[in-house]
């Protein structure tokens, strides 16, 4: 805060006026990305946020070749550009992308049939009962559900018990709980984090109509790649999951939807205190943004 001093007109006999105090705020970005990331992500309760490890591969349902082919492709490139590998043709869906102009009707119809898909019964592998219900009921244009799973970073091998299955003889309940080597033991640290397998995004085509095919398909983009709410207030923040309230104000991902996925991917994520580790996401998220605003630059 500052005191501005007195103001006169050159010339002017009137006396002068003195200016009122003035302050000026801003928000540090540091703080904006730790509000954003507060805001939108939605990891399972108690659990870390969840990225895809290696591989994903994207089926598009129910749409006409050229779309569903665009929308497949555009995904594919965004998750290479963030450093993961995309599945060639032929290759089995672990991203299905479903359009229907009934989605809730589907969704029920779907989580109904298959509900082991949606709930598999592991710890801290979905979101719960009550956001299976909101996904179901859900008008909005875009919905999904993505479950993921512990896992052993070291060795890529999960590291939950999933009801039903076992190892062995299945005499013991031993044999239903995984074996972990550990080969760092530390208060700090963990080599357990958590991975995306498996993320369905239901389309409702009465309303996804209103965007461009470019920004639906970086949407879907956006919430495939990362955990992100779907409640989430992000009006203040230039992002494509503001589309649909206002499609003018981005043509497809912003340079802070491109910074979030890279910061998430870059991050280490070993800590085991979950403040710690999302701060470790905040400054990879911060490091990404000052990337992308030196290459900008040049």
């Amino acid at each position: 805060m500052g005191q501005a001093g007195p103001v006169q007109q050159p010339g002017a006999d009137a006396e002068p006026v003195e200016l009122e105090d003035v302050e000026v705020t801003g928000t540090p970005l540091n703080s904006l990305i730790r509000n954003f990331v507060n805001e939108v992500a939605a990891p399972n309760r108690g659990r870390g946020l969840a990225r895809w490890d290696k591989r994903l591969c994207i089926g598009v349902v129910n749409l006409r070749t050229e779309p569903a082919q665009y929308i497949a492709d555009r995904v594919s490139t965004i998750a290479e550009d963030i450093g993961l590998e995309a599945g060639q043709p032929g290759c089995t869906p672990n991203v299905i992308v479903v359009a229907s102009d009934n989605p809730s009707a589907l969704a029920r119809e779907m989580v109904e049939e298959r509900r082991r898909a949606f709930r598999m019964g592991g710890s801290g592998m979905d979101r719960g009962g009550a956001a299976l219900r909101a996904f179901e009921a859900s008008e909005e244009p875009v919905r999904w559900w993505q479950v993921s799973m512990p896992t052993n970073s070291e060795t890529g091998e999960r590291a939950v018990r999933i009801p039903g299955e076992c190892q062995g003889s299945c005499s013991s309940p031993l044999d239903s709980a995984p074996i972990i080597n550990v080969f760092a033991a530390s208060r700090l640290t963990t080599q357990i984090v958590d991975t995306i397998f498996r993320t369905i995004v239901i389309l409702d085509v009465n309303q996804v109509d209103k965007v461009s095919l470019q920004q639906l398909a970086d949407y879907v983009a956006m919430v495939t790649l990362a955990q992100i709410d779907p409640e989430a207030e992000t009006r203040q923040y230039a992002s494509i999951l503001n589309v649909f309230e206002t499609p003018d104000a981005a043509a497809g991902l912003t340079d802070w939807d491109t910074a979030y996925l890279q910061g998430l991917y870059d991050a280490q994520r070993t800590l085991k205190n979950g403040r710690a580790g999302r701060s470790e996401i905040v400054s990879s998220i911060r490091r990404a943004h000052g990337e992308l605003q030196e290459q900008e630059t040049d």
